[in-house]
């Protein structure tokens, strides 16, 4: 997860529940961008990381060590247009083909958490 003091991102794995996740998420989005990693506590995957950047987002799924996804956009961006948004430390950059709004994002990550069902969040295309 982003760190809010520092604004880099910090490996050390942090459990809580979803109550501590939103309010860690309301703060790195009025510092206007983060990075979050959420997985359950159970199991290494599936693991689902959300950028974003203002209102703009973009989610990955990792179903194992060697699979790697990203969530369609939900039309919010145009597909020709690029946006940046942090990727752990650095700034990746995507087509509006794969960015959500940032509050439809939240929704799928809260959903992610509560059912755990990859297949009911999106369309997912594998890279």
């Amino acid at each position: 997860m982003t760190s809010r003091e520092s604004g880099r991102f910090n490996p050390v794995e942090k459990r809580s529940g979803l109550t501590d996740l939103a309010r860690e998420f309301s703060e790195l989005r009025s510092h206007g961008q983060g990075y979050l990693e959420i997985r359950m506590p159970d199991s290494e995957f599936p693991q689902l990381t959300l950028s974003f950047s203002d209102d703009q987002a973009v989610i990955h799924l990792f179903t194992d060590e060697a699979s790697v996804s990203l969530l369609t956009g939900d039309g919010s961006t145009p597909p020709e247009v690029a946006v940046d948004v942090p990727v752990m430390d650095d700034l990746a950059t995507f087509s509006g083909e794969f960015v959500l709004g940032v509050d439809h994002a939240w929704e799928v990550v809260q959903n992610f958490t509560h059912a755990q069902r990859i297949e009911e969040l999106g369309e997912w295309c594998e890279l």
